[in-house]
């Protein structure tokens, strides 16, 4: 009685798992139909093919089938991406034997040399994108190149020498000469190192950020880092400057290192004065001062450290005593200054997202201080206006800042601020706006960005589309792509979008069906996008889908963010380097220690390819 319920339930079991497969086929057949006038690439029929039925296939709510399957033994399916019929055919054959229905053995599935030719079909089509795989690790690392790789060669070839396989231009930033000098320095450097590598331009798109700001007051604020004992453990610094140039404050440069503040001096004054002197003044608090020389950089720049924090100004007197004659002064006023842009500075109360091509400023409140008018700043593409509604929901700067939209009007956006830090949070220009709730219909290449294409033709392998959110936007930029007499130039479709995420597969076959084509999962934008809740779970689904189509995959964003700006990466930094791993690229962002972040890469993907391929578990022997 045993031995017939059992069979009986496998017959039951293999029922269900037939009728999955009868209706895997029945939408792989109907989305195939759909699609086939964009396969005009006949190499990627087969992964279309397979693409389609794993659509078919998570249609379905598997979960129940897989617990079964998993009881006996047999695969559970969750493996199946790259081959999916192929999984069904087998199980089905199995559960046939099991029931005492087996097939003919000609209809048997040679599943070694079908899961082979998907395996080749990922990697050719990585290939043919990426360029081949370095030789101890199959997955490529993308680098964004700063703006001084394009006067610094060395730099260019020293990213090639420790790693990087494909060299990324951020057409947001730079010009036309800068790319094309990035660009023969990577060409330069592969002759040199014999090493290959890949350069893509990556189209800045329908990036809504925040406009210009109005300056500030010209002042120079020196700051010093002190201890728990109030002593100091970092001086201020400056550079006194002779060039004529005017002074400014300290800031980060491109690739992320900190540069001192400049104050703009005569070059007679300068000229006199030596390491060790000082220069005695006061500041704009009327505070006695001292500046301490240290050292001559060039015939025009002189490096002085303070140990008080001060604020200087334009007209700022200047006292030099030297140090073998304490009574001598000679004086000098401080020169020009570029002033810094001014801090609108929100808290949760209201800001303007205004239509006018107006600097932003931040509020003004009146002598009870009370806001009088309320701080507003400018969008950066003023036809995102027509899409807002009163209670969408804004992100700015990367979701750093939570705001409501509470009414538009022909002012502009009415923002209520819902998330901000109790001291407030400072909205610089060029910071990224997200409307997760508006259904924002912009073009997907701008006239830069089509200016920016010109260029990329003749230098670039890859073009990067920014804000991917339908089939449509990868046929526009093929058609540019053909009109520049490109039709066969790689694509990556950058998904940051929730629509970006729904019509991923459409987007892969009118990508994948006419160019060398990948996906790279923007976690940035998306995470906004989304939700930093959903992230992962959707960037799952991206790879997944990808492996379907046998399509490369680029991860990327804040990828070791913490190891590149500060030479220092989180435990969840490595983690991610380490979950990266199951995509076929890594990006890294620019920064003062990106050769260190790419050994800490290499070292963390080397070592997870024994252990992972794609979602699959690779059992290398361990020693305890």
């Amino acid at each position: 009685m045993a031995y017939t319920r059992a069979t009986f339930n496998l017959k039951e079991l293999l029922d269900t798992v037939q009728a999955l497969r009868a209706a895997v086929e029945e939408t792989r057949q109907d989305l195939l139909h759909k699609w086939r006038p964009h396969l005009k690439n006949r190499t990627f029929i087969p992964s279309a093919t397979n693409l389609a039925a794993y659509v078919g296939l998570r249609r379905h709510d598997l979960r129940a089938l897989q617990q079964q399957l998993a009881t006996l033994g047999l695969s559970s399916l969750g493996r199946c991406e790259a081959h999916v019929l192929l999984t069904l055919d087998s199980v089905i054959h199995v559960l046939q034997h099991m029931v005492g229905e087996a097939r003919p053995a000609q209809h048997i599935p040679d599943s070694a040399r079908a899961i082979g030719r998907d395996e080749a079909l990922l990697k050719r089509h990585t290939g043919l994108l990426l360029g081949d795989a370095p030789q101890k690790r199959w997955t490529r690392f993308m680098v964004t190149l700063p703006s001084e790789a394009a006067g610094e060669y060395l730099h260019v070839r020293d990213l090639l020498v420790r790693g990087m396989d494909c060299a990324r231009n951020n057409c947001a930033h730079d010009n036309d000469a800068a790319w094309r000098n990035m660009a023969a320095h990577v060409r330069r450097a592969e002759k040199e190192t014999g090493r290959q590598c890949k350069i893509l331009m990556d189209m800045a798109g329908p990036k809504l950020r925040t406009a210009f700001v109005a300056a500030g007051p010209a002042v120079l604020h020196l700051k010093v880092k002190r201890d728990e004992r109030g002593r100091v453990v970092q001086p201020g610094q400056v550079i006194l400057d002779a060039s004529g140039a005017p002074g400014c404050g300290a800031a980060l440069n491109k690739i992320g290192q900190r540069v001192p503040a400049r104050l703009s001096v005569a070059a007679a004054w300068l000229d006199k004065i030596k390491a060790g002197d000082s220069i005695l003044f006061e500041d704009l608090r009327k505070r006695e001062r001292r500046l301490q020389i240290v050292e001559r950089l060039s015939p025009v720049e002189v490096l002085a450290s303070c140990d008080a924090g001060a604020y200087i100004g334009i007209g700022t007197a200047l006292r030099h005593q030297s140090k073998r004659n304490k009574c001598a002064a000679a004086t000098a006023s401080s020169g020009d200054f570029i002033p810094p842009p001014a801090k609108i500075r929100v808290f949760q109360d209201d800001l303007l997202l205004t239509r006018e091509d107006v600097a932003g400023k931040p509020e003004k409140r009146d002598a009870a201080g009370k806001v009088s008018k309320p701080a507003h700043i400018a969008c950066s593409e003023a036809g995102v206006f027509d899409f807002l509604k009163a209670g969408h929901k804004v992100w700015i700067d990367d979701g750093r800042i939570g705001a409501v939209i509470e009414k538009v009007d022909k002012k502009g956006a009415w923002l209520r601020i819902t998330r901000a830090r109790q001291q407030g949070e400072i909205i610089g220009a060029e910071k990224g706006l997200n409307f997760p709730d508006s259904k924002i219909a912009l073009p997907i290449l701008n006239d830069d960005d089509l200016n920016a294409l010109d260029c990329a033709v003749e230098i670039a392998d890859i073009i990067g589309l920014s804000f991917v959110q339908s089939a449509d936007d990868i046929d526009k930029l093929s058609a540019e792509l053909r009109a520049r007499g490109k039709p066969d130039m790689g694509i990556v479709a950058k998904i940051e979008t929730p629509a970006g995420v729904r019509n991923l597969p459409e987007i892969i076959v009118h990508g994948a069906g006419r160019h060398p084509f990948g996906v790279m999962i923007a976690r940035g934008d998306l995470a906004v996008e989304i939700g930093y809740d959903r992230l992962a779970e959707v960037q799952e689904e991206i790879l997944w889908l990808c492996e379907a189509a046998h399509v490369p995959v680029i991860w990327a964003t804040q990828v070791l963010e913490s190891m590149v700006k500060q030479d220092i990466p989180s435990r969840a930094e490595i983690t991610d380097a380490a979950m990266a791993e199951r995509a076929e690229c890594v990006m890294l962002n620019k920064g003062p220690y990106i050769f260190n972040a790419l050994d800490i890469l290499d070292s963390v993907v080397s070592r997870m390819q024994h252990h992972q391929l794609k979602k699959t578990a690779q059992f290398r022997a361990l020693h305890w």
